[in-house]
C-alpha cells in the first residue's frame, strides 16, 4: 500500500502560491475542499492530485471563466469547456478588448492634450469649436471656493444626470460682475459634455456657439493673481491690432483637485478676438 501524501493548508498555499484565504473561499464555493479535515484540530489537509485541480481552476480563470463557471464544469464531470463555452468567452473577450482599446485611446488623447496645454507658448491664437456644456451659476465668496464648489456641488450632480464628458476634459468659468468684487463673485461654471441633458436645480445645459479666433494665454499660479495674466492678455491684444469680442473663458487645467501648491495650478485665459 502506497503512502498518501497530505499536505497542511499553509503548506499547500506556499507550494501552490495561493493564499490560504484564497483556498478558504475556493472551499466555501465548494470548487475546493480539503483532502481532509482533522476532526479534532480542525486542520485541512491537501493532496498531490488537488494540486492539479487547483492549477485548472487557475488556468481557467485566466481565460475569464468565474469560479461559479468553474464549478460547473467540474460538476459535469468535464475540466475542459466546450466548444460553444469558448465561442462564447472568445467573443465575451472581443467586447472587452473593445472597450480597452476606447479607454487607452482615450486616455492617450486626455495626456495628448494635456502635454500641448502644458508645453503651448504662453500666448497662442486658436479657435473654439462650437461644444454643449453643463452650466452651474452661483455667488461665490471668493475665487478659493470654485474648487469646493465644482467638487461638493457640481461633479456629483452632474454624475446623478449621467453626463459624459468627452476627453480630455474641457472646464471653464465666465465671470458675470460687472465690476471687480473681492467677494460675492457671480462666477457661471460650465464642463464640456457629449449631448444635451435635462436641467435640474444645479446644472442646465446649453450649446456654445463656434468662437473663430481667441487668445489663449497660459496663467500658473493662484487665481487671486489672474489680473497679472490680464495685463499681460490686453497689452498683447493692443500690441498686435486686436480687438477684443466676447466675454473671456477661464479654462482650468491643474488646480485644487490635483496640484496642491497653488503656485503651480495651471488655467488658461481664453479671450475672443478679432
Amino acid at each position: 500500500m502506497s503512502y498518501k501524501t497530505k499536505l497542511k493548508i499553509g503548506e499547500f498555499s506556499r507550494l501552490m502560491q495561493v493564499t490560504v484565504k484564497t483556498l478558504r473561499h475556493y472551499e466555501q464555493k465548494g470548487l475546493l475542499k480539503p483532502d481532509q479535515v482533522d476532526e479534532w484540530t480542525g486542520y485541512r489537509y491537501y493532496s498531490i492530485n488537488q494540486m492539479q485541480r487547483l492549477q485548472t481552476i487557475r488556468d481557467l480563470q485566466r481565460l475569464g471563466f468565474s469560479l461559479d463557471e468553474i464549478k460547473d464544469l467540474f460538476e459535469d464531470n468535464s475540466h475542459i469547456p466546450s466548444i460553444r463555452q469558448l465561442t462564447v468567452k472568445i467573443k465575451e473577450t472581443e467586447v472587452q478588448l473593445k472597450k480597452l482599446v476606447d479607454r487607452r485611446n482615450r486616455l492617450l488623447d486626455w495626456r495628448n492634450a494635456r502635454k500641448e496645454m502644458k508645453t503651448m507658448e504662453k500666448f497662442s491664437i486658436q479657435s473654439l469649436p462650437e461644444i454643449i456644456v453643463a452650466s452651474h451659476r452661483e455667488v461665490i465668496p471668493d475665487f478659493a471656493a470654485i474648487g469646493p464648489m465644482c467638487v461638493e456641488k457640481i461633479a456629483p450632480e452632474m454624475h446623478r444626470l449621467g453626463c459624459k464628458c468627452p476627453p480630455p476634459g474641457y472646464c471653464f468659468t465666465i465671470e458675470h460682475n460687472k465690476e471687480y468684487t473681492p467677494t460675492d463673485i457671480d462666477i457661471e461654471y460650465c464642463e464640456q459634455v457629449e449631448e444635451m441633458g435635462e436641467d435640474s436645480s444645479i446644472i442646465k445645459f446649453k450649446r456654445l456657439p463656434v468662437v473663430p479666433k481667441a487668445l489663449c494665454m497660459k496663467h500658473i499660479g493662484p487665481y487671486e493673481h489672474f489680473y497679472e495674466s490680464f495685463v499681460e492678455a490686453f497689452r498683447y491684444i493692443e500690441e498686435h491690432g486686436y480687438k477684443v469680442v466676447g466675454q473671456h473663458r477661464t479654462c482650468y487645467v491643474d488646480g485644487v483637485w490635483n496640484q496642491e501648491d497653488p503656485e503651480k495650478w495651471l488655467s488658461i485665459i481664453q479671450i475672443p478676438i478679432e
